[in-house]
C-alpha cells in the first residue's frame, strides 16, 4: 500500500545542490538560496514525489530515516555522531524491550537512537544535570514521537537510582571514572558498559578505574569515516573526512574479579 504525505508529517526535503531540510508538511512556501517551493504541493502525494520550484529547480519529499533525525536534531551541545552510535547500539546489545541507562543526555542524539532501538516496551533512563539541555533533548524526542520511552533524571554525582536494574549503560561525561561505582551497581550482572571521551588522557583515567572494579573484556575503539565522490567516472575519496570525534570504551560487568 502506497503511503502518502499528510499535513504535519515530518518530511526530508531534498533541495537543489543536495541540501536537505527536515520540515513539517504544510501548505506554505519554503525558501532556499536557489529556489522557492510550496510544501503544500506534496500533501496527498506518495513519499519520494518531486516538485518544481518557482525557478524550475527540482525538490524531492523523502521519508526521514533515523539517520536523518539524528543529524537534524536541534543542538545545544556537540552530539555523538551516527558513526559511533551504530557501534554503541551493537556493543551494548540494545534491543526491543530492554532498559538502558545513559548519563550525559546533551542534545539527545544518542538518546533518540536508544529510544528507537528499545521499542515501545523498552525504556531509556537518561541523566543530565543541565536543565536547558534536558529541555532541548525533550523537544528533539517529542518531534519524532519517542518522548514517552524516555525517563529524565538530573544530577548523578551521588550515584544512580537504579540498582542491578539496567541491561546496558553508557556514559558521555567529562569524568566518567567518577561515576563508575554507581554504574557498576546499576548494571545487571554480565551487562555491557560503554563510554565516550574526546582525549587519550581521559581514556587512561577511565581504564585505570575499570581495572579497579569488576569489569572484564575492556576495549578502546575509534571510528573513522570517509566518504567518496559519487562520480562513477572519477570515483575517489572526498577531500575531507570525518576522523577523530571521540574514543569509545567498552567493558562487561562481572560480579567479582
Amino acid at each position: 500500500m502506497t503511503e502518502i504525505i499528510r499535513e504535519g508529517d515530518l518530511l526530508l526535503l531534498l533541495a537543489p545542490g543536495g541540501y536537505t531540510y527536515l520540515l513539517p508538511a504544510q501548505d506554505r512556501p519554503f525558501h532556499t538560496h536557489r529556489d522557492v517551493v510550496n510544501l503544500g504541493v506534496f500533501l496527498g502525494k506518495p513519499w519520494g514525489s518531486k516538485a518544481l520550484g518557482q525557478r524550475g529547480q527540482p525538490f524531492y519529499a523523502l521519508k526521514p530515516t533515523l539517520h536523518d533525525h539524528l543529524m537534524k536534531v536541534h543542538r545545544a551541545t556537540q552530539i555523538i555522531y551516527p558513526k559511533e552510535i551504530g557501534l554503541v547500539l551493537l556493543k551494548l546489545d540494545i534491543q526491543a524491550g530492554k532498559t538502558v541507562l545513559e548519563c550525559g543526555t546533551g542534545s539527545g542524539a544518542l538518546t533518540l537512537a536508544l529510544a528507537a532501538a528499545v521499542g515501545p516496551e523498552g525504556r531509556v533512563i537518561t541523566y543530565e544535570k543541565e536543565a536547558r539541555f534536558r529541555e532541548v533533548a525533550r523537544r528533539n524526542l517529542a518531534r519524532v514521537g519517542l518522548l514517552e520511552r524516555v525517563i529524565f533524571r538530573e544530577e548523578a554525582r551521588g550515584g544512580f537510582e537504579e540498582k542491578e536494574a539496567v541491561d546496558a549503560l553508557f556514559l558521555d561525561v567529562r569524568e566518567p571514572w567518577e561515576l563508575l561505582p554507581g554504574a557498576w551497581k546499576a548494571l545487571k550482572g554480565g551487562a555491557p558498559f560503554g563510554a565516550l571521551v574526546p582525549t587519550v588522557n581521559q581514556v587512561s583515567r577511565l581504564l585505570e578505574a575499570l581495572y579497579a572494579w569488576p569489569f572484564v573484556g575492556l576495549e578502546v575503539q575509534e571510528v573513522l569515516e570517509r566518504f567518496y565522490k559519487v562520480n562513477p567516472e572519477r570515483l575517489r575519496p572526498e577531500d575531507r573526512m570525518v576522523a577523530h570525534t571521540g574514543y569509545l570504551i567498552f567493558a562487561r560487568k562481572v560480579l567479582e574479579k
